[in-house]
């Protein structure tokens, strides 16, 4: 009895240990879990609002080009280039700018050698070539950008893809410029071939070191399996995004002599990429998602080469132009007055219609006719004061009848926001579809949305890209809405797997995950938490640095006896007033401000923790760092825009500029003075020209021990 006793005795001890280690166990993983949820939205909040920043900056350009009255002729020079240099070419002309046959090889070069049409072994030579870091010649890039240019334009807007062909056909998601991944997902999954199809689903370049290399190896493959290789264009293939997110200045540094021919004819080959693909008729293969407008048939109609770039597609309003612009021979003037001064007429002027085209051609006079109608229209508007609102509104095709001369009379808005829609767009778990404001183009749309495009296009589910996700897919919309993220450790190393989808002729997705990177192999997940964790926190420290004045202003409101001291709750709340990232602040306080007793913040003091390190301290002013580190990336947008050769280096004459147009986009005010110390500051070699990647790099934030 006594033995059977302690046993039980024993057991029962034994139970409650397991028991405790079992609660300790479940709270630990609940802790990270939690940790890793709030490091994810400190990514994706931090993401998200830097491409918000991207279109509000290109609004702001459109708003410029409606509004800014040139005050000399340099001003309106400097205006005009900034938006010339995105244009297309001519066909013509863009053959002649990108010849490839005037460059040479020489005999001193070692990498991979090209010719046309492509074997598979060129493919196998490029893999080889860019394990061992080796580059393509410029000339072979141009040809193939050449010959992929030619191929596409061939191709529908809607590529259809069978299962009858192929054992499976796989879909890959994001890559963004990382190398490793594509390498990683043709190890596992096997190279394009006429029984292995792909579709790889957009966003292949930016972010990433190795964007060019996807590119040339993705479009070498296209040209070799032009029924088995099928590409969609993402919101990155777009040349003003690139100019933000790294692509150009990847491209400039690879080919510094003819890195310009190489951009130029890659923006026209963006411009051609196919808008969606169908798998088996039943699968919507879309980069970003749909909206409740989303409309195939128009999608398989429109000329998608007219969106050079998504961004600039919006229409702008001609009618509130602060001058009359005239367009001759690529000009702009500002009409004088008799005194010669550029006046703005009290009356809007009659549109004088341009020359006609002539008759042989009727898709050109059909749409000089149409242009020309629209303008006599919102002429006569303007003279009776009569908004859109009061009226109904008239439209060429409720005028002239020109169906059987042009096709579908669709607006270029609508077209626009069908691609915009398509690249932009993400799911959410409400129902309905609304502006997506937190990444500021593209819509938010819910599952009835899906409900509606699937049964009236007699579609089974919807597979698109855009969203890192931290598994690499997801499903969401009752699994009719799949997610395919393919960039391993997109944000930091562990901080997601990477993965793509097979699916077979019964089209059931199967799975394929992976991480491309060995460290993250060796990493507990306690410490890849840690890791990222760390990555995410440096990053909004620099974020809460670079709005210090705005903080200060919110933390005041709260101190009304200026003791320098608020309340944690009043820390939380003022923080995501002026940052807007929509973060738990409470739940990430104990990372950001030292515990005090009295649960009190000294928030000068706090601030003063976030300090930055400058290289070129003792001329600039404080002000005038923060508001450059905050807006760096706008800065660096509007300065690679000015840099038409793409050399680097822009004027002093045009830093000054760039600073006018930054500080009226900002509705900042900066002295002249204060640019001055700048450029003097910045110019280290004293050249008299201004080297944008030393300006970056002359200001970094101190990593402050927590």
């Amino acid at each position: 009895w006594i033995k059977l006793s302690s046993l039980f005795w024993f057991c029962s001890l034994a139970f409650k240990a397991a028991v405790l280690i079992q609660r300790w166990y479940r709270r630990h993983v609940a802790r990270l879990e939690m940790r890793r949820r709030c490091t994810w939205r400190i990514f994706q909040s931090i993401e998200y609002a830097c491409e918000q920043d991207q279109i509000k900056l290109h609004n702001f350009f459109s708003y410029l080009m409606d509004n800014f009255t040139p005050s000399s002729s340099k001003e309106r020079d400097f205006i005009s280039r900034m938006f010339i240099s995105g244009e297309s070419f001519k066909e013509a002309e863009l053959e002649k700018y990108c010849d490839y046959e005037s460059l040479e090889v020489p005999d001193s070069y070692t990498g991979p050698h090209l010719s046309f049409p492509l074997l598979p072994d060129h493919a196998t030579a490029l893999l080889e070539a860019f394990k061992q870091k080796q580059q393509l010649h410029a000339r072979y890039v141009l040809n193939l950008l050449h010959e992929t240019r030619k191929h596409l334009k061939q191709l529908p807007n809607i590529s259809h893809v069978s299962t009858c062909y192929s054992e499976e056909v796989t879909v890959c998601g994001d890559l963004h410029g990382q190398l490793d991944d594509l390498f990683l997902i043709f190890y596992k999954n096997g190279l394009p071939s006429p029984s292995k199809s792909y579709v790889f689903n957009g966003d292949f370049v930016d972010r990433g070191k190795q964007s060019l290399e996807i590119l040339i190896i993705l479009f070498t493959f296209l040209l070799i399996y032009p029924k088995e290789v099928h590409l969609n264009r993402g919101n990155h293939e777009d040349h003003m995004v690139n100019l933000r997110y790294g692509f150009t200045k990847e491209v400039m540094q690879k080919y510094k002599l003819h890195g310009k021919k190489i951009l130029k004819m890659i923006q026209n080959v963006f411009c051609w990429l196919p808008l969606a693909t169908l798998i088996d008729q039943k699968v919507l293969v879309i980069h970003g998602g749909v909206s409740d407008t989303t409309d195939l048939d128009m999608l398989e109609k429109i000329q998608r080469n007219k969106f050079i770039s998504v961004l600039r597609g919006k229409k702008r309003k001609e009618s509130n132009r602060n001058v009359e612009i005239k367009e001759v021979n690529g000009e702009s003037q500002a009409e004088p007055d008799s005194a010669g001064n550029e006046t703005t007429p009290s009356l809007p002027s009659q549109p004088r219609p341009a020359q006609a085209p002539s008759m042989a051609n009727r898709v050109e006079f059909s749409r000089w006719v149409r242009q020309t109608v629209q303008e006599q229209i919102e002429w006569c508007r303007k003279l009776v004061d009569i908004s859109d609102s009061e009226e109904e509104e008239l439209t060429c095709s409720s005028l002239v009848s020109l169906t059987d001369l042009d096709g579908p009379c669709w607006t270029r808005q609508e077209e626009w926001k069908q691609v915009s829609d398509i690249l932009w767009s993400d799911p959410m778990s409400q129902e309905g579809c609304r502006e997506n404001t937190v990444r500021g183009g593209g819509c938010y749309f819910g599952p009835d949305v899906t409900g509606k495009i699937l049964e009236k296009y007699n579609l089974q589910f919807l597979i698109r890209s855009h969203e890192c996700k931290q598994e690499g897919y997801e499903f969401c919309h009752n699994r009719k809405v799949l997610t395919i993220f393919s960039a391993s450790n997109y944000y930091e190393i562990g901080s997601n797997r990477g993965a793509y989808v097979k699916l077979g002729p019964d089209l059931v997705p199967h799975f394929v995950q992976y991480q491309a990177n060995k460290t993250a192999h060796t990493l507990t997940m306690t410490q890849r938490i840690s890791r990222v964790e760390e990555s995410a926190f440096r990053a909004l420290r620099e974020k809460l640095f670079a709005h210090t004045s705005a903080l200060i202003s919110a933390f005041k409101v709260y101190d009304k006896d200026n003791t320098g001291r608020i309340t944690l709750s009043n820390w939380a709340t003022a923080v995501e007033s002026v940052l807007r990232l929509g973060l738990p602040w409470r739940m990430l306080r104990p990372q950001l401000v030292r515990s005090t007793a009295d649960g009190m913040l000294e928030y000068k003091s706090w601030l003063d923790d976030l300090a930055m390190e400058q290289r070129s301290q003792e001329h600039i002013q404080s002000s005038l760092l923060e508001v450059i580190y905050r807006n760096r990336s706008n800065l660096e947008t509007i300065f690679r825009i000015i840099d038409r050769d793409h050399s680097g280096l822009i004027s002093f004459e045009e830093f000054h500029q760039t600073w006018k147009l930054f500080s009226s986009h900002m509705n900042i005010e900066l002295t002249d003075d204060g640019i001055n110390d700048l450029v003097r500051s910045i110019d280290f070699n004293k050249d008299g020209n201004i080297d944008f990647n030393e300006f970056l790099e002359a200001f970094r934030l101190v990593k402050q021990s927590q």
